[in-house]
């Protein structure tokens, strides 16, 4: 930026940033602990909650790597009004949604709309900021973004017990408002570029891989998968899209994501255990609300409540991490943050309807903590020997993984959790029949003392089936925990 805002304006566009930010991840999350309310009034099935999560982060997954053509194209200014004012849109139809697929629709819109706002925001404060501070205003971003996932249960939770569903996705207006208007006063415009290059073929490809196999996983389980042609059709779109990406990547000139990249055996690595840890982050939240609200029989707003002790761990400890002396060797805390989020997965496998509060409330802490530890050394280590000339598309990738980890994460915990329900109901309902139920002196057991029966036999067969989520989720990490031995370790820690 040459001619940067006075001081009050980068005081206003710092705040308008980090709200941008903390926008983007509330609304990750925040429909999860309102589901209950959403469901009835959508007629939205159990096999169909993911869908709410997976559509705006996987659309923001198709559109972030296009930010900085974009922004180079039509002007950094305009892309962040242009995606504000859509993303604004999008909230709008999510109150108007009127079924499952009008909703899921706008969070496809909504979701899109928010891939070019992290980036944006990043570099608008990497602008503002000076260069001694850039480090911290990294931290700070990842921070942001993270309290937002973080506290959108919470706040949905209440917002939705006290004043409906429809409130959940309203809180967000004022805040856009304020940043469009912080950007249309004080954003410096930046001159577009005259010819900016994009691998379209590349970043097509790249889409068609993702989305593909997104469908895939979502629909597969209703659909019976390869059943049904659908799943066909999204099975070839997905092994076509990723088999023209990896052969585009390897041999054109000008290609999406440099090659140069994948020489880089610390930034591999990393970027396998980031898409281990968004594996866990949000399918966690996916499972846990729906798991207290509809089995263990607790409030919407106190399942919120319960995710706090979570959100709070997970930015102490990520903005504690980002002070941590550049001399510690970095597997250390890898290595820490990935056996606290295993740990707290463990935990969660003793989850019972007969429990309390503190539970839930300790491994969530044990799991924020976890995660705040484990993120922010990923980050270093990614880069710690990548060429700076690689950062940027290095940065996109890595959040990449990190995204798409979640929505796949998401997508597997469904599959497993509607598949081993129904092998749990027939394990424990094998025995259940209207005659050896009159056998045991049960009266009418044909009629409604059986279907209560089954009753609970559905929701013990769920509740068994939930929690053994937590082990995959478990297992994820400790499967990548061994490339931690394969990083190359800091200069400053062999000294």
């Amino acid at each position: 930026m040459t001619a940067g805002p006075p001081s009050e304006g980068r005081r206003v566009l710092t705040i308008a940033a980090f709200a941008a930010t903390f926008m983007q991840g509330v609304n990750i999350s925040i429909p999860n602990a309102a589901l209950p309310h959403m469901q009835g009034t959508l007629s939205m099935a159990d096999d169909q909650i993911g869908w709410i999560f997976t559509s705006y982060v996987t659309a923001g997954i198709v559109v972030l790597p296009m930010t900085r053509w974009l922004a180079g194209r039509f002007g950094r200014k305009a892309l962040f009004q242009w995606s504000i004012a859509v993303f604004a849109a999008g909230l709008v139809f999510d109150v108007l949604a009127r079924t499952s697929t009008q909703f899921v629709l706008a969070r496809i819109i909504q979701g899109a709309a928010s891939g070019p706002l992290g980036p944006l925001a990043l570099a608008l404060l990497l602008d503002v900021q000076p260069p001694a501070r850039h480090a911290q205003v990294g931290v700070t971003h990842a921070a942001c973004t993270l309290l937002g996932i973080s506290s959108g249960p919470p706040l949905g939770g209440w917002l939705s017990d006290y004043h409906g569903w429809h409130s959940i996705f309203y809180v967000s207006l004022p805040l856009v408002g304020f940043v469009f208007l912080a950007m249309a006063l004080w954003l410096p415009e930046k001159k577009a570029e005259r010819n900016p290059h994009f691998d379209f073929f590349g970043w097509a490809a790249f889409s068609l891989g993702i989305v593909g196999l997104q469908m895939l996983l979502d629909r597969g389980e209703r659909l019976e998968w390869f059943a049904a042609p659908e799943i066909w059709v999204e099975a070839i779109a997905a092994a076509l899209g990723f088999y023209l990406f990896v052969i585009h990547v390897l041999t054109a000139q000008a290609h999406f994501l440099d090659k140069a990249l994948f020489r880089d055996r610390n930034f591999v690595l990393s970027v396998i255990m980031v898409f281990a840890a968004g594996f866990v982050l949000l399918p966690t939240l996916a499972l846990t609300s729906p798991m207290l609200e509809e089995l263990f029989g607790y409030p919407v707003d106190t399942t919120g409540y319960m995710a706090i002790p979570r959100g709070v761990a997970l930015v102490g400890a990520l903005m504690l991490a980002g002070r941590m002396p550049a001399r510690v060797d970095n597997r250390v805390p890898l290595l820490i943050g990935m056996a606290l989020v295993a740990y707290a997965n463990w935990r969660m496998l003793g989850y019972s309807p007969a429990m309390d509060w503190r539970p839930v409330a300790i491994a969530g802490l044990l799991q924020g903590l976890g995660l705040g530890i484990l993120l922010p050394a990923l980050g270093r280590a990614a880069f710690s020997t990548l060429d700076r000339k690689f950062h940027p598309d290095g940065a996109a990738l890595f959040n990449l993984s990190r995204l798409y980890g979640s929505t796949i994460g998401i997508a597997v915990v469904q599959i497993f959790f509607y598949g081993n329900t129904q092998a749990m109901h027939l394990a424990l309902a094998k025995d259940l029949t209207p005659y050896r139920a009159a056998a045991h002196g049960l009266a009418q057991a044909a009629g409604p003392t059986l279907a209560r029966f089954n009753e609970m036999v559905t929701g013990q067969a769920a509740t068994v089936a939930i929690i053994g989520q937590f082990k995959i989720l478990m297992l994820a990490v400790l499967a990548v925990s061994p490339l931690v031995a394969l990083l190359r370790a800091p200069r400053s820690a062999n000294r």
